[in-house]
């Protein structure tokens, strides 16, 4: 006998209405998008493009390859807030894709919604894309556009708005554990006060858009209203100021696809992270060129000027190079370029200005771009021309000491391939930090010109002639005849003869000869005492 069989219920007639079906979800979910897609509204962002920027959208669709990118937290908005205030992505669009073929992790502050402000849903978007590029080991790139952190008159009370404060410590901490791990950017495509103006201080490398881009701890309102001082944002912390007198910024540029093609060219001249090596590239420059210039580049004596860029361009792949901090501490150079396809990291002394001589920001310059180096394998070569260290007062009073130890100790620590030519002058303790024969260079060679000593002849006859001659300047022949003696001493032959020098090459051959050493000391290993950290005299 079968069991009896339920008959349904009919079709209800009234009551809740049916569930809605998948594609009238998903027609929801596309509004919603287009709705946040919006940002602030086409007015707002009408006023970003009169002002010479792009939108933080449009910023991220040139930045990634093809525009592709995954969005984080697209639906984030304001919270803890009893209004209807609903800020599009809470102002800051997070998200990963391709850049150059390799994955990156980007936030753009949004200006159009709420002047980029920092929101605690927003902090927590941006805190989760950074747990993913170091979980991940990729690339964090920052588009700063920002007015700080977020104070709304109908909310500053509230707790969550509060605890931003608390929360945003996080931001910081992360950025420095991350340091060293991953290469970290922050492009300043616009304001960034108070909490943004730290993400710079601690990125790796900091390009700004001319007379947009700025940062400073402070704002003109705030500055205003603690100290009485009535000051424009750019004449503040504005590009020229950080780039020219600060040092906190890296490079100047005029638009925003000028940043976002140097940030993707920075990138590319390192790894995804300290564990894998930057990538060599086939190089369109035959690596065995010879550089038939560089037999006219110096002038003739020790004391004369001339233009270091002309022997770095004439080296380098195709002449190119990416020059960081090009116009502060401008006595020394620090850029980036390909030799033969291997990337580089080049120090340069610059006898065109200051005579190439080494003082507090030059040796602050060098040993933060050493640092990066190291951090990432970039190899580092030294073109060495300089009287060594400014010497005086001034300088002793403002620490010179301290500072020029923070190059010895970062040229010490390296581990990176270093390659050192000496170009001329090579005096005193600059010789030490510009990788002198002490300092594990893999390859140290030097031209015929080149001069290794304590200090210059000239330098020596003025202290031991007049102790020669009780206190009394030698007669003109005399010194002539010292001058001369002492030259034959620090003659670059000399020195090569003691076995402390690997070759005196011929000019033209600087860059096949750097090219052998980039081959033979690019999977060089160097052990060291093991220890949590050394010591960096800051």
């Amino acid at each position: 006998m079968s069991e009896p069989t339920s008959t349904p219920p009919p079709p209800a007639t009234g009551g809740a209405p049916p569930p809605p079906t998948m594609r009238e979800l998903v027609e929801e979910l596309e509004k919603r998008r287009a709705h946040i897609r919006e940002m602030g509204g086409a007015e707002k962002i009408a006023k970003q493009h009169a002002r010479g920027k792009l939108t933080a959208r449009e910023r991220l669709e040139k930045f990634f390859d093809d525009g592709a990118y995954f969005e984080v937290g697209i639906h984030g908005t304001q919270m803890g807030v009893h209004s209807d205030d609903k800020p599009p992505a809470d102002a800051v669009i997070c998200g990963f894709g391709k850049v150059g073929g390799r994955f990156v992790c980007s936030a753009a502050y949004d200006f159009t919604v709420k002047g980029g402000s920092i929101g605690m849903t927003g902090e927590t978007k941006v805190s989760r894309l950074r747990e993913l590029a170091l979980r991940s080991r990729v690339p964090f790139v920052w588009f700063i556009d920002s007015a700080g952190a977020r104070i709304d008159p109908g909310s500053a009370s509230h707790p969550d708005q509060i605890s931003l404060f608390a929360g945003t410590g996080h931001l910081f901490r992360e950025e420095s554990v991350m340091s060293g791990v991953i290469p970290l950017v922050s492009a300043m495509v616009g304001p960034g006060a108070a909490g943004t103006a730290y993400i710079p201080g601690l990125a790796d490398f900091v390009p700004m858009v001319k007379g947009v881009g700025s940062m400073a701890l402070a704002g003109p309102l705030l500055v205003k209203a603690v100290t009485g001082q009535e000051i424009a944002e750019q004449d503040l912390g504005g590009s020229k100021i950080h780039c020219e007198v600060s040092g906190v910024g890296d490079v100047e540029v005029d638009t925003d696809d000028a940043c976002i093609a140097i940030v993707r060219d920075y990138l590319s001249y390192m790894p995804s992270h300290s564990g894998e090596k930057p990538p060599i590239l086939t190089p369109t420059d035959p690596p065995t060129r010879r550089c038939e210039e560089l037999l006219d580049v110096l002038p003739a004596g020790t004391r004369a000027s001339y233009d270091m860029y002309k022997v770095v361009r004439a080296i380098v792949d195709d002449g190119k190079l990416l020059d960081l901090k090009p116009k502060w501490a401008k006595n020394i150079i620090t850029c980036l370029a390909r030799i033969g396809g291997y990337p580089v990291g080049i120090v340069a002394n610059n006898p065109r200005h200051l005579g190439g001589i080494l003082d507090i920001d030059t040796a602050d310059k060098a040993a933060r771009f050493m640092q990066i180096c190291d951090a990432f394998d970039v190899p580092l070569v030294f073109l060495q021309d300089t009287p060594g260290f400014m010497v005086g007062q001034k300088v002793e009073h403002a620490g010179i000491i301290r500072h020029g130890a923070k190059m010895l100790h970062v040229m010490a620590s390296a581990t990176v391939p270093k390659l050192s030519v000496v170009v001329r002058k090579a005096y005193g303790a600059g010789y030490y930090v510009m990788c002198g024969r002490a300092y594990e260079p893999d390859l140290f060679v030097a031209w015929p010109s080149a001069e290794i000593a304590v200090m210059g002849a000239e330098g020596m006859v003025g202290i031991a002639g007049r102790k020669l001659f009780g206190g009394a300047d030698p007669p003109p022949e005399v010194r002539a005849q010292i001058v001369k003696a002492i030259q034959d001493h620090i003659d670059v032959y000399t020195v090569a003869g003691w076995g402390l020098c690997d070759d005196v090459i011929d000019p033209r051959d600087t860059r096949r000869v750097l090219h052998l050493g980039l081959e033979l000391s690019w999977n060089k290993d160097v052990p060291r005492p093991p220890r949590k950290r050394g010591i960096m005299p800051v």
